[in-house]
């Protein structure tokens, strides 16, 4: 315990310098500018700030692309709350009493309370992110190339319900992405794959343009294809929050915090589930239950609680098993891959003190949004005056030279162009590009312990069903896959309801035999 705070202490001591508090303040500030405006998302900002951050060191590039990631989630609350549109999807369960207060003219109150919310929910969750992921990762040490395997696969597995209600899509998207990621040059001894005698594709495709074009370019094209145009509300009352009324809502601050850091651990749960829980935990304990809907302050406090939450929450199975719960950490993943950190359970021995570094992140982001959502108001909601048709094109441009700076080939800018148009359609038809980049990243994990296990086993794929973890990874993921079938889910329920019913029945027994 003490050796973590030691490490906790010298991860913050080596962020308090002019360099590395600037880079957070600035990830910060531009993630809340991309949460406001609407059809922008946390994904995209990450995705452009790693082309920006790739010659940072890597401590300082994750720490704006982590500081970004909480400030587009907050920056979110402030069109839910005066335009009664989320700026980003986990938002969406703000707009009801956020924009309802803000009718009343309380405009000022609901950015205040959102704001207390964030810190406070961020805050519960870095506690837990400093507490369960050591732990967890240390765990995990005991894998090898059969358990990396189930674990690669369970995580393309989660990709049917990392976003969207159709599994079908989810996991057509998730093998897409560990097709494109076997482009190239295997591992193992360097035989070309899938290019066709192009010697471009040698090199396969890189993580950066695809993650540009998937998430960049694609938002680009999808906002400027559907433009949204609503009036905003006027902030006229102050937005500094009266410590009596937060405090008297600890807890539904508590309580939300719980469930958005639970909801954070479950592959494929995004931030919007975590969000939706708690507003609903809210109401059912609620004593005002009618003022759900029409500017509950308790309503609005869970809902911002929650899905501040869940950021934690989905970074301590990134960092611990390399699976991200979310598309935005499945960039961040992305993000630490390419600056060197292999996220997982050899990041214990590879990057020992990383965990600490990231909870100090985390921590700097939490202050940072509180700085900023109190004190920029009025002048971060200029940006909401922007006309698309100026904002897109500079967009695109830092799209463009992003993708063509990371390794300066002009065949990465045309990579990012099909991946971002070809994302644009498939967006249309209802496809997400999270799955897709969650394929894109643990395909070189899948393909190479596949290839080293069956090199160590002879051939055999007996160690992948015996060994212990590789067992309980194996029935975990099929179980995953099954609960999928309509007559496989139905039969759980029926199983899970007769178990229900047969312990009520001998727990009442049991208690008359002694009421006797």
């Amino acid at each position: 315990m003490f050796a973590g705070l030691a490490d906790f202490g010298t991860a913050w001591l080596g962020f308090m310098n002019p360099t590395s508090i600037a880079l957070g303040l600035g990830g910060a500030l531009l993630g809340i500018i991309v949460g406001i405006l609407p059809g922008l998302s946390a994904t995209l900002v990450i995705a452009l700030l790693t082309t920006i951050t790739i010659k940072l060191p890597a401590n300082n590039a994750i720490l704006v692309l982590i500081c970004s990631y909480v400030g587009a989630l907050y920056g979110g609350s402030r069109t839910a709350i005066l335009l009664n549109i989320p700026g980003t999807a986990a938002n969406a369960a703000s707009c009801a009493d956020g924009y309802a207060l803000a009718q009343r003219g309380e405009a000022g109150r609901a950015i205040g309370i959102a704001t207390s919310g964030a810190f406070t929910g961020t805050l519960f969750g870095v506690l837990c992110l400093a507490a369960f992921t050591p732990s967890l990762a240390e765990v995990a040490l005991a894998f090898g190339a059969f358990e990396f395997f189930w674990l690669a696969l369970f995580g393309v597995a989660l990709s049917g319900s990392i976003v969207g209600d159709d599994p079908i899509k989810g996991w057509l998207m998730g093998a897409l992405g560990l097709f494109v990621a076997q482009i190239g040059q295997e591992g193992l001894y360097a035989y070309d794959r899938f290019t066709f005698g192009w010697d471009e594709l040698a090199g396969g495709i890189s993580l950066i343009p695809a993650l540009v074009g998937a998430f960049g370019l694609a938002e680009v094209l999808t906002a400027l294809a559907d433009p949204v145009e609503k009036k905003l509300v006027q902030v006229r009352d102050s937005v500094l929050p009266r410590f009596r009324e937060v405090f008297q809502y600890w807890r539904t601050v508590i309580r939300s915090g719980v469930i958005g850091v639970l909801t954070g651990l479950l592959p494929g749960v995004g931030e919007d589930s975590g969000a939706w829980m708690s507003y609903a935990a809210a109401k059912a304990v609620s004593k005002e239950k009618h003022l759900f809907g029409k500017g509950s302050i308790d309503g609005l406090m869970a809902a911002e609680t929650g899905d501040m939450a869940s950021i934690p929450g989905h970074i301590i199975p990134c960092l611990a098993l390399g699976i991200p719960g979310s598309a935005p950490s499945a960039v961040l993943m992305a993000a630490m891959i390419i600056h060197g950190i292999q996220p997982g359970p050899m990041m214990m021995i590879s990057h020992p003190h990383f965990v600490y570094e990231v909870v100090a992140m985390t921590s700097l982001a939490t202050i940072t949004i509180l700085i900023f959502g109190l004190f920029l108001v009025k002048p971060l909601l200029v940006i909401l005056k922007i006309r698309r048709t100026v904002l897109m094109p500079i967009i695109f441009l830092l799209c463009t030279v992003g993708a063509f700076a990371t390794a300066s080939r002009l065949f990465d800018v045309y990579a990012m162009l099909v991946i971002g148009i070809g994302a644009f359609f498939l967006r249309r038809r209802g496809y997400q590009m999270a799955p897709f980049v969650l394929g894109l990243v643990l395909g070189p994990l899948l393909d190479k312990s596949l290839r080293r296990g069956l090199v160590l086993s002879d051939g055999s794929l007996a160690p992948f069903f015996t060994r212990p973890i590789s067992l309980a990874f194996a029935v975990v993921t099929i179980f995953a896959i099954l609960l999928y079938v309509p007559a496989f889910k139905a039969a759980v329920r029926r199983a899970t309801g007769a178990a229900g019913r047969i312990v009520r029945s001998a727990l009442g027994r049991h208690g008359g035999e002694d009421a006797a």
